[in-house]
């Protein structure tokens, strides 16, 4: 259960949002402080699982062969072999990354997808998740689907997503403390590494949580 005013930040930030022609993502804003970015071990680079999902389609391509890749057809939006990655050229590589928000790939195709991809993927932070013989496919698919990624980079302000306008304020609220959670965790000095914490729909105002 979410700190009641997280919801009601939340809740204003639903209130606040301006009538549109379609459904608006909810965005959370972490600006972080007293951290040397400069330095790759204090960057914010983590995946979360939110709890009540992120309200939205995720696409994730699975490259895998055999009966991973027939089972990969149950729940990935794409399947590929290692010869449909070889034979792809730069431009359907590059469009493919960009519309993908997951890759998932069998653990001995992994140096073949770097040898082809890697340029590609690695930039955008969208290298595969490497599956192991014995991990179930379908499962990392529908894990995948409701996982955000963390990442800083060398900015001490970034965003990630943490639900839609359609679902409710409790909902997106529990997402947002999933993840503040883990940030307390692995920041140096916890919630003393974080400045402030905005919540906003895609064309609303930003909200300070609490």
């Amino acid at each position: 259960m979410a700190d009641s005013d997280i919801e009601t930040a939340v809740a204003r930030a639903l209130e606040d949002a301006p009538d549109r022609n379609f459904t608006e993502t909810v965005d959370l804003a972490i600006n972080l402080r007293d951290l040397d970015l400069n330095e790759p071990s204090n960057r914010v680079d983590e995946s979360v699982v939110l709890p009540s999902g992120t309200g939205q389609e995720t696409r994730i391509v699975v490259i895998a062969e055999g009966e991973t890749g027939v089972r990969a057809e149950e729940a990935a939006d794409e399947v590929l072999s290692v010869d449909d990655v070889a034979d792809l050229d730069d431009d359907d590589a590059k469009d493919m990354a960009d519309e993908t928000d997951f890759f998932i790939a069998e653990e001995a195709m992994m140096q073949d997808i770097a040898r082809h991809l890697g340029t590609i993927l690695g930039p955008r932070g969208k290298m595969p998740d490497p599956l192991s013989p014995d991990d179930d496919v379908v499962e990392t698919v529908n894990r995948l689907k409701n996982t955000v990624q963390l990442r800083s980079g060398d900015r001490r302000t970034f965003h990630t997503l943490v639900g839609s306008e359609a679902m409710d304020a409790e909902d997106v609220a529990d997402n947002i403390d999933v993840i503040l959670r883990r940030l307390h965790a692995d920041l140096e000095k916890g919630p003393q590494n974080i400045d402030a914490v905005f919540v906003k729909t895609t064309m609303g105002p930003s909200v300070e949580v609490a």
